[in-house]
């Protein structure tokens, strides 16, 4: 289900699942409970099309590996708008990146079964639209040094438009994870939260997470899109939908129709 064209053959609420699997949740939802974070972002499906596309590589339009970087003084040149993945080192997050280019199989984004593998800040280059950066994990096993730079980067890389901020969706919030939204809201940075490994989480427990957070994204932060984007990497539920609004915060999308 990597490709759009394979999740438009399902029926309909299938297919809905795996693009919009937030609005899954709703109908399991209190009467009268208020469901607009719930679709801030909804593109139709032109858009995600478009972005899809962006994903894809082809002669004219590569994705590579670009470097690896310990320093600021090693990273490229912030030719491109630039997206960064941040989260605790077990988060999910270098499978996710693979899943977002799952369409271009050549490029090799390394995943380990060992928590803590990323040491660096590797970069990918998405044709001439933006650059992606994996981000060393914090908390356990976090390299030493993950504190100098990560916040030298996110104080420094003035081309960067959006940092996503993952979290587990089956544990929630951890106190790794304040620290990270502390840090990011000290810095004026603008973040959003992606929930991740759903398919592993029972749909009550699923549920109580996203509420909890988006509570606390209402009333405890001011750089966080309100909306909470939901993913699996094994599934690939939310992956196009995450797709989309990396376009779209690069610049790359600047019209997103609603559905």
């Amino acid at each position: 289900l990597a490709a759009l064209s394979q999740v438009l053959r399902l029926e309909r609420s299938r297919r809905t699942a795996i693009v919009f699997p937030l609005q899954k949740l709703e109908r399991y939802l209190a009467p009268g409970t208020d469901t607009a974070r719930f679709r801030l972002f909804q593109p139709g499906l032109s858009a995600l099309q478009r972005a899809e596309a962006l994903f894809r590589s082809d002669r004219g339009h590569p994705i590579d590996y670009v470097s690896s970087a310990v320093r600021m003084d090693h990273v490229p040149p912030p030719a491109l708008p630039e997206v960064c993945f941040i989260g605790r080192s077990n988060v999910g997050k270098s499978s996710l990146i693979r899943a977002l280019f799952s369409l271009a199989p050549e490029v090799e984004v390394r995943v380990s079964k060992t928590p803590g593998h990323t040491k660096k800040m590797n970069f990918f280059k998405v044709g001439k639209y933006f650059t992606l950066v994996d981000m060393p994990g914090y908390g356990y096993r976090a390299p030493q040094d993950f504190v100098e730079m990560v916040e030298a980067y996110l104080q420094e890389r003035r081309n960067l438009k959006r940092t996503f901020l993952l979290v587990d969706g089956v544990v929630g919030l951890q106190k790794a994870d304040h620290i990270a939204v502390e840090m990011l809201e000290e810095f004026g940075i603008p973040y959003v939260m992606v929930l991740t490994k759903i398919d592993r989480a029972s749909r009550g427990v699923l549920l109580k997470k996203v509420l909890e957070i988006q509570e606390f994204v209402k009333g405890s932060t001011q750089g966080c899109f309100p909306q909470l984007f939901l993913v699996s990497s094994v599934e690939f539920s939310g992956v196009h939908l995450l797709r989309c609004f990396v376009a779209h915060v690069t610049g790359n999308l600047p019209t997103v129709e609603a559905s």
